[in-house]
């Protein structure tokens, strides 16, 4: 005697929820192993340059870090742009698209070039960010989890959602802030039931486990601060004017330099990627704070009193390199450049205040973290994201009103603009593409 329940049966939908949670569990246990590894094997990779310090120095040493990044960076982009090239970049509008069904996660091919791929890049020193890879991955493990269980649509939509929170979770070590990331900024693509959503909350949890069961408890990048006057409070509104402007220009900037490397890879192949890394292997030795990631550089900056003039410079380098790697076509996230970046702008903000008001009482160190979600909030277009993701990976708490002012008032002024969120235009790019490229196979 058949004893299964008739499909829609309330016993039915309960099971089902039931295999959705565990799914999710899975994917936010696997996701937050992989992505600790992952974080692990980019900080040890990030150490070569301290190795080779101690064989050379001088002007062969600027040569030799030139081509070491060089080929790592056309190695990483000639197995990206032949094999899987959706694992170039972040990642992240690959997963928005394949939650809306225009897109196809190949997790089998995925996963091992944007692992081992994301590692290479972003140890070779390219200004590149961990997270946006290890969204990607860890939705890769939600799109295998879907095969394994032959999901259906929306739940392997509620899965890739799952795993994007997991990886955002375990990358910045931010559970809230991941949540909230799959609601604001993929809410018209995320199938919104108490069933995904749980997942989501799931996977979020457990990948932050494994994060701080294997990293530590401590925010990720853990800062001092104290909250401003309320009556400073104008001062971190014309802050968000200044961001909300630097965040179109940085989000066209990055659209700009791909459409150049896509026609300099048609007329002369991997020279770009090569320039690109050739700089940014020189500057590894001439100017270390202008490259990597930038995770370490805001405790670096705070731990000295940087002059105004040196804040613009190093922002305008950062800025300049951060565009240059993304666009360079190998594995790497944009969230963590874009946060050192803010907050390079936010203490030239605060050196610049302290000229004019000495007595205001506002210290630079607070304004650099008000930044970061400024400037993510322009660029993402995803306030409560960038407030929170601030907080959480920061610790700074009591600056929660001047953050969520400075975000708002980034928000609007990039929406005035006509700046438009990264990842969607990273998404109609990469549609556009593959439909030129439809149109170009016979038949």
């Amino acid at each position: 005697m058949d004893t299964t329940p008739p499909a829609g049966s309330p016993i039915a939908r309960r099971r089902e929820a039931r295999r959705h949670i565990a799914l999710c569990a899975v994917v936010g246990v696997i996701a937050g192993a992989i992505g600790s590894v992952f974080h692990l094997a980019i900080e040890a990779a990030l150490r070569w340059p301290a190795y080779l310090r101690q064989l050379m120095d001088g002007p062969l040493l600027v040569v030799c870090a030139a081509l070491i990044t060089m080929g790592v960076t056309v190695a990483v982009t000639y197995v990206v742009r032949h094999y899987v090239p959706e694992a170039s970049g972040s990642g992240i509008q690959e997963v928005e698209g394949a939650m809306a069904g225009s897109r196809q996660v190949r997790w089998a091919r995925v996963l091992p070039v944007k692992f081992l791929g994301g590692i290479a890049a972003i140890g070779s020193g390219l200004v590149l960010g961990r997270e946006g890879p290890t969204i990607h991955i860890a939705a890769s493990v939600a799109a295998m989890c879907s095969d394994f269980a032959r999901a259906g649509r929306t739940q392997r939509a509620g899965l890739l959602a799952a795993g994007a929170a997991a990886g955002l979770a375990c990358a910045f070590n931010a559970p809230v802030a991941a949540i909230l990331f799959v609601i604001e900024e993929t809410r018209r693509e995320f199938p919104y039931t108490y069933r995904t959503y749980m997942g989501v909350i799931i996977a979020s949890l457990l990948a932050t486990i494994a994060t701080e069961w294997i990293g530590g408890v401590a925010p990720d990048m853990s800062l001092p601060a104290t909250a401003p006057a309320l009556r400073t409070l104008p001062l971190f509104a014309l802050l968000g004017c200044v961001l909300g402007g630097v965040g179109v220009l940085l989000n066209s900037a990055v659209l700009r330099a791909l459409a150049f490397a896509g026609t300099a890879q048609t007329r002369a192949p991997y020279v770009y990627p090569a320039v690109v890394g050739c700089v940014i292997g020189a500057l590894m030795v001439l100017y270390p704070q202008s490259v990597t990631g930038g995770e370490s550089l805001v405790r670096t900056l705070l731990a000295q009193q940087t002059a105004l003039l040196l804040l613009l410079l190093l922002a305008t380098a950062r800025f300049c390199t951060t565009v240059a790697s993304y666009s360079s076509g190998v594995p790497g996230g944009i969230f963590a450049p874009m946060l050192s970046l803010a907050a390079c702008v936010g203490l030239a903000f605060g050196a610049a205040v302290n000229i004019v008001g000495p007595d205001w009482g506002v210290t630079p160190v607070v304004f650099a973290i008000a930044a970061m979600g400024g400037l993510f909030t322009a660029s993402v277009r995803a306030p409560l994201v960038g407030v929170v993701l601030t907080l959480e990976l920061t610790g700074t708490y009591p600056l929660a009103v001047p953050l969520l002012t400075t975000c708002l008032v980034a928000n609007l002024v990039a929406s005035f603009l006509g700046g438009k969120p990264i990842y969607d235009q990273l998404l109609a790019r990469t549609l556009a593409l593959a439909a030129a490229d439809d149109t170009k196979k016979p038949g």
